[in-house]
């Protein structure tokens, strides 16, 4: 700023000397006279500039020019003093918007941040207390179940108790004196209001029980199994494929599998491997209620009717051997259909497609046909390369750890299983 002051005090003092000089005296240029113009001869003397003691209009007119050209160089001057000025003051106030908001908006970001956070910690929060809800229910409502089922049975050992002084007092009144015949038919009487008494809440408990095993055969799944593949809907895009960890080549196997069907067409698939020379190798499905298990061609059949209820789990597994033929089913350890004669000295080759849910049969756009895909839940598919006998059949479907018994061809929980188009793991 000072610079600037005294810039102007420059300008100005200028300003009054040359209009004080030339205020009294006005310059005139006569351009019509030309003679004027014309530089004086050599032989005419020419007055010595020192020794002049007034300008010529000549003089004057290279003085406005000087003086002109002194102004410009000062307002070009003071022009760039300004803008210099001009420049440090926006780059002054540009720092201090900096220094003065720069941590307001870092406060910002680091408060947005903290609440996005805290939300998100809610939001997990909640889920996990929803989640423990839903557990502690299930607990609870097994609690009452049990509770209920003590209370049933601590009121039949009493009613039990009942019969058996009331038949103590009949024993006794048998051996009394014909005067006591009416007190006989007293006791009688009794009695057989108790027993009709406890025939009706043995009925009642009994109902209780059965609904209470439905509900947690619905809610749970099968013993030993930890998850589950669901199938929510009927779908030509919904299945599951299956990488064997052995080769198929099989002179015999055993395929066992828990199905929980939502509901069973003319035919739904539960597994199927095949080829493309042929794609019913093997395969197990549902027709409506019936098990239907198939080896070398769905020609070759062992039909099981009433096998297959709808939202129950249930187990199946089916045995076949090459060398006899006679492909075997199996529901719920039970041994159900058998045949004889069907696909004797096939062996099963390698190189298919083993598969969940569907069959590539090669009807339709992608090999699948909605009318066959399976909806509702699997678990606990194995293949094993030999025919297991009855006994641990029925282990597998009744033991306590049906799906810690793993096939060597296909081991539930170690072989690659990938569910496609909306099929998903649940447990």
């Amino acid at each position: 700023m000072t610079m600037l002051k005294v810039l102007v005090g420059v300008f100005l003092c200028l300003s009054c000397m040359v209009s004080g000089q030339y205020d009294d005296e006005v310059l005139q240029v006569d351009f019509e006279n030309l003679s004027y113009n014309e530089i004086p001869d050599r032989e005419e003397a020419t007055p010595s500039p020192c020794k002049s003691t007034e300008h010529t209009k000549w003089d004057k007119l290279f003085s406005m020019l000087e003086n002109s050209q002194m102004r410009e160089n000062i307002l070009l001057q003071y022009v760039d003093e300004i803008i210099k000025v001009e420049l440090q003051s926006i780059s002054d106030e540009m720092h201090q918007f900096v220094v003065n908001f720069a941590g307001t908006c870092t406060n910002a970001i680091d408060s947005a941040s903290t609440r996005i956070t805290s939300q998100l910690e809610g939001k997990l929060m909640q889920i996990t207390e929803r989640i423990g809800d839903t557990n502690t229910v299930h607990q609870s409502q097994h609690y009452n179940v049990l509770e209920h089922l003590l209370v049933a049975s601590q009121d039949t050992a009493y009613r039990l108790s009942k019969i058996e002084s009331a038949w103590q007092n009949v024993a006794e009144a048998k051996g009394l004196h014909s005067e006591f015949k009416q007190q006989d038919v007293s006791v009688y009487t009794r009695l057989e209001k108790v027993m009709n008494s406890m025939a009706y809440d043995l009925q009642q408990s009994r109902a209780e029980l059965q609904l209470s095993q439905k509900w947690v055969a619905q809610q749970l799944l099968p013993s030993g199994c930890e998850m589950a593949l669901l199938f929510p809907m009927r779908s030509k895009k919904i299945f599951a494929s299956v990488n064997p960890a052995a080769a198929m080549t099989l002179d015999s196997f055993t395929a066992c599998i828990w199905s929980k069907v939502t509901d069973a067409l003319n035919k739904t698939v539960l597994f199927s491997y095949g080829t493309k020379r042929n794609p019913y190798e093997i395969q197990l499905s549902l027709r409506q209620q019936a098990a239907v298990f198939s080896v070398g061609g769905d020609t070759y059949s062992t039909v099981a009717a009433n096998a297959a209820p709808v939202g129950e789990w249930t187990h199946f597994c089916g045995t076949w051997s090459s060398h006899e033929g006679n492909p075997s089913l199996w529901v719920n350890g039970e041994l159900v259909a058998t045949s004889s004669g069907l696909a004797k000295g096939h062996p099963v080759p390698d190189g298919g497609i083993l598969q969940l849910g569907q069959e590539k049969n090669g009807c339709c756009v992608g090999g699948f046909d909605e009318k066959l895909a399976f909806s509702g839940k699997l678990t606990g598919f194995n293949i094993w390369d030999k025919v297991l006998d009855k006994e641990q059949i029925a282990h597998l479907a009744k033991g306590e750890d049906s799906c810690g018994t793993r096939g060597n061809v296909v081991g539930w929980g170690v072989t690659e299983i990938l569910p496609h188009g909306g099929a998903q793991y649940i447990h």
